[in-house]
């Protein structure tokens, strides 16, 4: 697969969500009914789970492509962020990692405070999914 074959259709519109999601919320947040703040809360959450799997998933494509069909293989989650930086695709191996973090955790929320935290890196997590896939779509 070369990078014209990479349709990023469904990242883009996983962004979309995400930020409509966060929107939402934030429009909401002085509302006292706290069942809609967990839905609201529970559905930036969700949209944050898929934005950032189908980002990291469209990067590994895209190096396969355009770098070595073998160059992410076997290699960590963390070293798998330095060569996206390495060759362009993100800005921040650290913020990346930190979202890696945050996902994980998403299958283990049974507080407040952890929805709270991964809800705010949900928040953080908008702008560079945005530029990745701004970015992205500039090398296909």
């Amino acid at each position: 697969m070369d990078s014209e074959e990479l349709n990023i259709t469904s990242l883009k519109d996983s962004i979309k969500a995400l930020s409509v999601s966060i929107d939402v919320f934030k429009a909401n947040m002085s509302s006292e009914d706290i069942g809609l703040k967990n839905t609201l809360r529970s559905g930036v959450i969700q949209n944050f789970e898929t934005a950032y799997e189908l980002g990291w998933k469209f990067m590994k494509k895209w190096l396969e492509a355009n770098v070595s069909p073998d160059i992410v293989s076997g290699v960590s989650r963390k070293e798998f962020y330095r060569i996206a930086h390495q060759n362009g695709l993100i800005s921040s191996v650290n913020d990346w990692w930190n979202f890696h973090n945050a996902r994980n955790r998403t299958s283990h929320i049974y507080s407040v405070t952890t929805a709270e935290e991964v809800l705010e890196a949900a928040f953080g997590f908008l702008a560079p999914a945005q530029k990745f896939a701004a970015d992205l779509e500039k090398k296909l």
